[in-house]
């Protein structure tokens, strides 16, 4: 009874951390130092009436040029559509417009190929950057770099390759995304030809500056969208570390527990 009882108590410690260190990878997954900002739901008469798109991509170049906690932005415009390859066609779950730097944001890495610049997204080119899921359905073993997909019928050139991320937390596949300069998505994909943005991602320079870096973008913000202070703000700014707090609270929580657990089988076997 007491070997069980030593057994279960390191099983289930190991559990309990296994999964914190699980959920500590899935946020370091999601970039460095990530802070998200987006438009603010309209409500009236406490009713959603969706999101106004009150960002632009010139509050993005904005941020990182004018807030000294922050180390790089880059905007999203989301889009959908069939990605076709000869005669093979496939709908990834992630279609995004952004900026160039992107990758540093969220802390990914190209593995083949290279990724589009600045000069890319002043002259909207057809250029794009697949994940790895991308490669297998569309390409098998043909290097994709250099050829040429359809997207909405319109040709696009790929010219990198992600690296492999795998599935997050809740299953969902990380590599089965298509980058493209978000003015490229704006213009040619969306058909619009306002400088809205869907959102801005941004990166703090380090962790023990997150909350500098959120109240300077919230400050900039509203400063530059005309919102005198105490008034009710037209965007939302979230620090991923926050949430990650919580998680790390409930999954330590959540060891503690099993360690009682597994304390009070030990105590049983040892009164046995």
């Amino acid at each position: 009874g007491v070997v069980i009882g030593i057994a279960a108590v390191t099983t289930m410690v190991s559990i309990g951390q296994s999964g914190g260190q699980l959920i500590q990878n899935e946020f370091q997954s999601l970039g460095t130092n990530v802070i998200v900002v987006s438009p603010k739901a309209v409500r009236r008469n406490g009713v959603r009436q969706g999101v106004s798109l009150t960002l632009t991509s010139k509050d993005n170049d904005a941020i990182p040029q004018e807030c000294e906690s922050v180390l790089a932005a880059s905007p999203m415009v989301g889009t959908m559509g069939q990605v076709i390859y000869g005669n093979v066609n496939w709908s990834p779950k992630e279609m995004f417009g952004v900026g160039e730097d992107y990758l540093l944001v969220r802390n990914w890495q190209i593995s083949r190929g290279s990724f589009f610049t600045y000069r890319d997204i002043i002259s909207a080119s057809k250029v794009c950057v697949i994940g790895r899921t991308l490669v297998a359905q569309l390409f098998q073993t043909l290097d994709p770099v250099g050829q040429t997909i359809r997207i909405r019928n319109i040709p696009f050139r790929v010219i990198g390759v992600l690296e492999s991320k795998g599935a997050n937390l809740v299953g969902q596949d990380q590599d089965d995304v298509i980058l493209i300069p978000y003015s490229t998505v704006r213009k040619r994909l969306n058909g619009s030809s306002f400088d809205n943005v869907h959102a801005i991602l941004a990166s703090a320079r380090s962790m023990s500056k997150m909350n500098q870096a959120e109240m300077e973008i919230r400050n900039l913000l509203a400063d530059r969208h005309g919102i005198p202070p105490g008034n009710p703000l037209d965007f939302e700014v979230q620090n991923t570390t926050e949430i990650a707090k919580i998680f790390n609270t409930i999954t330590g929580t959540m060891t503690a527990m099993l360690a009682a657990i597994a304390g009070i089988s030990l105590i049983v076997g040892g009164v046995g």
